[in-house]
């Protein structure tokens, strides 16, 4: 079998290269105290574009860190005998939340499910801004040169995906007991992110996760598609590399990784052996430090693309909440 990294053998055994912050979890942890301090009102607006038969859709707005304003479409059932399982769902990098029509499978066999629309991409959700630095090419340098590491734009966005599930499990409708969290690549990283930092997510889903292990993505020279940005910022701000180590460490403080050890839920984690997106060792960075009950589903020929039967898996995996 061809490789472009890693053998599997050495992937599950891969711990990761990119520095963890000195403070990381306490870092963290005043970012959930700013979060208990935000009230989020929720709103429910019975949405315009979708008139189901058979479930309701709506648009939720809740309020992040920040003041900002997130969006998400949340669909339930129309009749149900008491609470009900959710999923909570994380798109692409740059992307949205998608169709509501895409959720109504879910809302058939009894679920509730809500898709987030990450601060700043391709939906509504706002993005209030306000960082010192350069803003172009991509979220993961937005904040970088801020002198504050709160500016990090994934932070927030981090941060809205706990308060997502929050709002959620508050529903009258929901069993906050049954909520699990799903996505593929920025929604992979989401998904890790969610379940790391609103411990009572109990499955967690990820597929070829993003956001993990920058310097493995550098050092393999994969800083590009997804991840080209890394390679825009030292071009133009630290053309020599003299702060290699600096610019590594402070975006450990979003590098999923290091919040894995957090996560309470049992994973299920996609990969593909073939993915340049995000290359597998940078994904097992992750997956090897998750301490709960865990598997992969791995695709030896397949790369950052669809998966055959993923889908099925993904929906008979959260069946089981």
């Amino acid at each position: 079998m061809p490789l472009i990294d890693k053998p599997l053998p050495e992937l599950r055994k891969y711990r990761g290269r990119n520095p963890r912050p000195a403070d990381f979890d306490a870092y963290w942890d005043a970012a959930l105290r700013e979060l208990d301090a935000t009230d989020p009102k929720p709103e429910l607006v019975p949405s315009k574009a979708i008139t189901p038969r058979h479930s309701e859709a709506f648009d939720l707005w809740f309020t992040g860190v920040g003041g900002a304003r997130i969006y998400a479409k949340y669909v339930r059932p129309k009749k149900s005998a008491g609470k009900n399982p959710a999923v909570l769902q994380f798109h692409g990098y740059s992307g949205n939340g998608g169709d509501f029509t895409a959720k109504l499978a879910w809302a058939g066999e009894g679920f509730c499910v809500a898709a987030m629309d990450a601060r700043g991409q391709g939906g509504r959700s706002e993005d209030p801004g306000g960082v010192k630095g350069t803003t172009r090419t991509g979220h993961i340098i937005r904040g970088l040169d801020d002198p504050d590491p709160r500016k990090l734009l994934f932070r927030q966005i981090f941060l809205d995906t706990a308060q997502l599930a929050r709002v959620v499990m508050s529903f009258p409708e929901v069993d906050a007991k049954r909520v699990g969290a799903m996505g593929g690549s920025q929604g992979g990283a989401l998904t890790l992110a969610c379940a790391a930092l609103e411990p009572r997510i109990r499955r967690a889903a990820p597929i070829f996760p993003f956001l993990c292990d920058y310097q493995r993505v550098w050092e393999m020279d994969q800083a590009k598609a997804a991840y080209e940005e890394l390679s825009y910022y030292f071009r133009m701000f630290d053309p020599r590399h003299e702060r290699d180590k600096e610019i590594f460490t402070k975006l450990g403080y979003i590098d999923c990784q290091f919040l894995a050890p957090r996560i309470k839920a049992e994973v299920l984690m996609y990969v593909g052996l073939m993915d340049t997106i995000c290359p597998p060792s940078s994904q097992f960075a992750a997956f090897n430090k998750i301490k709960s009950k865990k598997r992969t589903v791995i695709y030896p020929d397949y790369g950052h693309e669809g998966l055959p039967g993923e889908t099925d898996r993904t929906f008979n995996f959260m069946r089981g909440l």
